[in-house]
């Protein structure tokens, strides 16, 4: 346990952070389900209203995996893995038809 003032100030700060980078985490994880889902749904469905549907789920999820880039809850380079495995994926969905 914490003796001092600063350390006991540490421990809730890095616990806070804990908690932020875990919803980040867990929030790109989501949307990128969703945009598999949305992809899978063009695929049975090849309408006007399902491809704004994925084209919209992409863009959440880049937006959010950039964010978390910014700041620091995801390497770079994880960043840019993750957005290139969703945008490989929906770019071959709506291609093959």
């Amino acid at each position: 346990m914490a003796n001092n003032k600063s350390a006991k100030k540490r421990i809730q700060i890095a616990e806070r952070n804990r908690l932020i980078n875990k919803s980040y985490k867990s929030t790109v994880r989501t949307l990128t389900k969703k945009t598999f889902e949305s992809c899978e749904k063009y695929k049975k469905d090849p309408n006007k209203d399902n491809e704004n549907l994925v084209k919209t789920r992409l863009n959440q999820a880049f937006s959010l995996i950039d964010k978390a880039v910014k700041k620091n809850v995801l390497h770079k380079n994880n960043g840019a893995n993750k957005k290139s495995r969703i945008n490989n994926f929906v770019k071959n969905t709506l291609t093959t038809k």
